[in-house]
């Protein structure tokens, strides 16, 4: 994008511009879509950093010759009537949280939604919330517990945006949000009012993305944040340490991943005596695949094959109210300060003083 497509117009009212970003999904669950989505993904060198000469090869003619099939038709088992299930549970929450903020800042701010990969794009996000008038931009990833995988991706893809911008606007960037008490309440919460519904389990399991092991031996902190979400809600729900436990689902490829694998442990807990089980996904902020096929269907099997008679999944937060109201605080925490968020702040009162400065500004000969 040329850096002259948005040109700078006197007068105009600033506005607070927060952009919601999570991973992505195919437009269509067809192998053709899935093809497209996972071409992108995966060349991502923050998600797969072996050099690019050799990945482009093993992308290119094997894995990009294969997957998309089998990937498609594990879409196809989850599609909505609103599409994927990610993308149309982020809009419920960007349109929930935006109503959240709306009020709370007097209507001096924008939230609008992008991916990291495929549709909505970052680009378009931001590109939006600048022409709606935002010259003050926070970026909220939508992954609680840090990692470079996820995270530092949308930062890098954030900064490739703007480097094409010719006036940058004012910028922050929140990069985890794992221990944050509302979050933290919300996650017990859900757990407490799936006991109400359903009765307790012998276990409760967190299940968090897993990354390469080697990731986190060169410094990733992913693997702590994850550890401490699960802890402070074990202690919320005052659970006995041999009560609950951690795992990792999702992994890919062959080099060891963080451990352990959630599937190997369901797949041991009946033998150990562990016949009713409950997984929570905290890393998710909203059910897409991997909690929806790959936990309640794939690993929900594994469990049940190997002598295990109840499995339950507690659903992501989703658009829920205590999520809501817990997102809204961490942009609220990370906005203080600007403008909009004042208690002063008059969007009337600037209105009026921007068209004074634009009349000013047109006098002395501006030409917009």
């Amino acid at each position: 994008m040329a850096k002259t497509d948005f040109k700078y117009r006197h007068g105009t009212q600033e506005k607070l511009g927060i952009l919601l970003v999570n991973l992505g999904s195919p437009e269509k669950p067809t192998a053709s879509a899935v093809r497209r989505y996972l071409a992108e993904f995966l060349w991502d060198s923050r998600v797969v950093d072996t050099p690019r000469w050799l990945w482009w090869l093993i992308l290119h003619l094997v894995i990009l010759r294969i997957r998309p099939k089998r990937s498609a038709m594990s879409y196809q088992k989850v599609w909505t009537d609103q599409g994927s299930p990610l993308i149309a549970t982020s809009r419920l929450q960007t349109q929930a949280i935006e109503k959240v903020l709306q009020k709370k800042f007097r209507g001096n701010v924008i939230v609008d939604l992008a991916m990291r990969y495929g549709k909505p794009s970052i680009r378009d996000g931001l590109n939006a919330l600048r022409k709606a008038g935002a010259r003050r931009l926070l970026i909220l990833p939508m992954y609680p517990q840090y990692s470079a995988t996820t995270t530092a991706s949308v930062f890098d893809e954030v900064t490739n945006v703007l480097r094409d911008w010719r006036w940058l606007p004012d910028l922050r960037f929140i990069n985890q949000y794992h221990d944050h008490p509302k979050y933290i309440t919300a996650l017990a919460n859900s757990v407490r009012q799936h006991w109400d519904q359903n009765g307790r389990a012998e276990k409760l399991l967190f299940s968090f993305h897993g990354i390469p092991q080697r990731y986190v031996d060169s410094g990733d902190p992913y693997y702590c944040h994850c550890l401490k979400t699960a802890r402070l809600t074990a202690e919320a729900l005052q659970l006995a340490e041999d009560q609950w436990q951690v795992v990792f689902q999702s992994r890919f490829g062959r080099e060891p991943w963080l451990q352990p694998y959630c599937d190997k442990t369901l797949q041991q807990l009946p033998s150990q005596g562990i016949k009713s089980v409950e997984i929570i996904c905290p890393g998710f902020s909203a059910d897409c695949l991997e909690t929806i096929e790959e936990i309640n269907m794939e690993n929900r099997a594994l469990f049940l094959e190997a002598g295990g008679e109840s499995f339950h999944y507690i659903p992501a937060l989703n658009a829920s109210n205590e999520h809501i109201d817990a997102l809204s605080e961490v942009l609220t925490a990370h906005s203080f300060g600007w403008p909009e968020t004042m208690p002063n702040w008059d969007a009337g009162t600037r209105a009026v003083e921007e068209n004074i400065s634009r009349a000013r500004a047109l006098k002395k000969g501006a030409k917009l």
